[in-house]
């Protein structure tokens, strides 16, 4: 979806809004999704994914301004570059987008959390019947509350080249859920290496060395499989020859690992926040979603998307 419409602008304050609200060490919480095991801040992580699954949905679905109130610091950092800053701001939004859109669902596919940062992967449908939005939001915590977001939105297309809708799990096993949390460290490693080799540096051979042999697409516009991602990339990288690509932040919890970059296509141009989001199995990336949002000229907030 364009992010200059006014939809979009009304959706992504929305999530900001519920943004905000996710992190707090409030009583009487949802229950916990379970967090990643073997963990040693398990039981913190696993509560930071359910407050931010409650107040997203508490928020955009029901327009509930008491749960602000409640989670949101005062000097909230917004990064949505169509929302202002401060949690007064989020409390308007709520109220006016719900009233706009009473049906709106927020469609929670997956939540990984590393430190005091929560991400999370969703459907957003404004009304029934429509395909929606992918979208990745960020979240960090200070004082048990949420203080910044971050967030990147994509129209869902009508039809993917690869046949995989932007969303479900194809690898095995087909859980939502992150794996085991000792495995953390080591995939993060891998994905920061590889991200570096074939992105940054964009040298192709790193998908000889990282990808396996089994590899699901979910981007779209980029055919299944290894040779899907070479061909892709590799006329991606020579149309853009002076493409730079910068990550901001790096997520992991499990076999998920996400990536939030900018992509500049050449000198001077906004460009693109994209948000990479892996999956690792034995040592290899055998699955990946991404949602892409062009870098607005003007923005509600001075803090940039990044």
């Amino acid at each position: 979806m364009s992010p200059t419409t006014p939809v979009r602008k009304a959706v992504v304050a929305v999530m900001a809004a519920t943004a905000v609200l996710t992190a707090v060490a409030a009583p009487a919480v949802a229950a916990p999704r379970p967090a990643s095991v073997g963990h040693p801040d398990s039981a913190r992580l696993g509560y930071q994914k359910a407050v931010a699954e409650r107040v997203l949905k508490g928020v955009f679905e029901r327009g509930d301004t008491e749960i602000v109130d409640r989670f949101v610091r005062p000097d909230y950092i917004q990064h949505n570059p169509f929302a202002p800053d401060g949690a007064e701001t989020l409390k308007g939004l709520a109220t006016s987008v719900h009233a706009q859109f009473p049906d709106a669902v927020y469609g929670i596919k997956r939540v990984l959390s590393e430190g005091d940062l929560v991400l999370v992967h969703s459907n957003v449908v404004l009304t029934p019947g429509d395909r929606g939005q992918a979208v990745f939001d960020i979240f960090r915590f200070q004082g048990g509350k949420i203080a910044e977001h971050w967030d990147v939105g994509q129209t869902v297309p009508e039809s993917s080249v690869n046949g995989n809708d932007m969303f479900s799990t194809v690898s095995w096993p087909r859980t939502t859920e992150p794996g085991p949390g000792f495995l953390t460290g080591y995939n993060k490693k891998l994905v920061t290496a590889a991200f570096d080799q074939l992105l940054v540096k964009k040298d192709l051979s790193a998908i000889d060395r990282y990808w396996g042999r089994e590899y699901h697409q979910h981007n779209p516009g980029i055919a299944d499989g290894v040779a899907g991602v070479k061909s892709g990339l590799g006329a991606y990288f020579a149309a853009f020859p002076e493409l730079k690509v910068e990550p901001k932040r790096i997520i992991a919890e499990g076999d998920l690992v996400a990536v939030h970059s900018h992509y500049i296509p050449a000198p001077g141009e906004r460009g693109q926040a994209i948000v990479d989001l892996f999956r690792i199995r034995a040592g290899k990336i055998v699955e990946h979603w991404d949602v892409i949002q062009d870098v607005p000229a003007n923005a509600a907030n001075d803090n940039g998307m990044f």
